[in-house]
């Protein structure tokens, strides 16, 4: 039926992932078991291997002891082979068979379908053993009687039952050794694995119970083999990274804050004194025109921000013309009339965009404007490393033991003095100016009032 779909059978490769241990213990203890299985079954095949053939040397040696032993009751110094009969024959006899030439003199009782086997032996002349399998495992070996006119040749045989039932008694030996083995190898290696890995579980449940933020815990600061010392100090340096990013996040959230603030404010206030009462067609207009002004401020604010925050304001290509774009801030930002925006000598462009210009240059504006008493200026002019940007106001300035941490995310020298703000245009516009490879610094003998410094590169 070409409906029914057969599901695939699962590869070797996938089989033997589902039937590890799910834990590193297990997979550990698994590997060293699967290590010394293969070991012990190498040595065992190789011990026993060596075992049989020292059991069939023995044999061997044996039989050649029993042939020297019967090679000295024969007499081969005349023309025929003569046996001798000696008091211990009963003995010598048994399993014995001695030829002349290729003519058998002697042979044991009962001896059988195995004098066949002698014969051929004997025919081959020389030392030679073979084993045969004739009423059981025996082995026969050839040894010509030295000396004499004569050729004589004696063979005798051994049954190998009694060696091979020792080879036998050897190999289950070993392998109920290679059992015993096994066991206590996968035991020990799991005690010594999950003792290794207390440690990992400490620092597991160190990891849960710690917060990514506030704590200021550190892996490092606990004694560990030098593994787990590295793999702590790497996971210290992550939780520095988090807590930074996670810094970056807040602040990025507080500038964003602080920067819609504005735009946002004046979009209220437009429809609020549009709704207050009617008005006329060319007012709607103004209002529409204004409401949408301050929404594409806000939406450059959220781009430059958005750039800065994911590096693009390093690389942001572009030009500014300074003067048309410091105009341009002064009526978004409803500047006072006493502001006055001056260039000295010709054009001058810095070399960023009029968006970034514009956020660098707004928050120390929007603080002139703020804290002025009657003037607020505004020059630029080429510098021989750029441009520079001078905003000047005859405000009371910033206090002398504050002016250090002018520059801190979320610091103001007065929170009471009944302005509004967060203490966090001045940080933004230096790290935007640094971005793009100038400085916002603050001029501390200028007097009365404040002075900021905008350095910029020249475009």
């Amino acid at each position: 039926m070409s409906g029914i779909r057969h599901r695939p059978r699962p590869t070797v490769p996938a089989l033997l992932r589902r039937a590890a241990p799910p834990t590193l213990r297990g997979r550990l203890s698994l590997v060293a078991l699967t290590t010394a299985a293969l070991l012990m079954l190498v040595l065992t095949v190789a011990f026993n291997t060596v075992a049989r053939h020292r059991l069939h040397h023995q044999a061997d040696d044996e039989l050649r002891t029993r042939a020297a032993a019967v090679a000295t009751t024969i007499d081969t110094s005349g023309a025929t082979v003569r046996v001798l009969e000696t008091s211990h024959d009963a003995l010598l006899d048994a399993d014995v068979w001695i030829y002349a030439g290729g003519h058998l003199l002697e042979a044991p009782p009962s001896a059988g379908r195995l004098t066949r086997v002698a014969d051929a032996l004997a025919g081959r002349g020389g030392r030679r053993c073979v084993t045969a399998d004739v009423d059981g495992p025996l082995r026969l070996c050839s040894q010509p009687v030295p000396g004499g006119r004569s050729e004589a040749t004696v063979v005798t045989a051994l049954d190998l039952s009694p060696y091979r039932s020792s080879a036998d008694t050897l190999l289950l030996g070993s392998v109920a050794l290679d059992v015993v083995m096994l066991a206590c190898t996968y035991a020990l290696t799991r005690l010594a694995v999950g003792r290794a890995l207390r440690p990992v579980r400490t620092m597991t449940d160190q990891a849960t119970h710690w917060s990514a933020v506030a704590s200021g815990e550190r892996f490092g600061r606990t004694r560990h083999p030098a593994e787990l010392a590295r793999l702590g100090t790497s996971l210290d340096a992550l939780l520095d990274r988090i807590r930074t990013l996670l810094r970056h996040e807040r602040q990025l959230t507080g500038e964003l804050s602080h920067e819609l603030r504005t735009p946002l404010s004046r979009i209220v206030a437009e429809l609020d004194w549009w709704q207050t009462r009617p008005r006329t067609a060319d007012e709607t207009r103004a209002v529409h025109r204004a409401v949408a002004e301050a929404a594409q401020s806000m939406r450059t604010i959220c781009d430059t921000l958005l750039d800065d925050a994911r590096g693009g304001a390093l690389t942001a290509p572009g030009t500014a013309e300074i003067l048309p774009t410091l105009r341009r801030l002064t009526e978004v930002l409803d500047a006072p009339d006493h502001l006055t925006v001056a260039a000295d000598g010709p054009p001058l462009e810095a070399g960023v965009p009029p968006a970034l210009l514009e956020r660098i240059v707004s928050p120390l504006l929007a603080n002139a404007c703020r804290y002025a008493r009657f003037q607020v200026a505004v020059r630029a002019y080429r510098a021989p490393d750029g441009v520079r940007i001078d905003v000047l106001d005859d405000g009371p300035g910033v206090p002398r033991p504050f002016a250090g941490q002018l520059f801190e995310p979320g610091r103001r020298a007065d929170p009471g003095d009944g302005h509004g703000g967060a203490g966090l245009g001045l940080p933004l516009a230096r790290r935007l100016a640094r971005s793009a490879g100038g400085e916002v610094t603050y001029d501390p003998v200028h007097t009365p009032g404040a002075r900021f410094v905008v350095s910029l590169p020249a475009g």
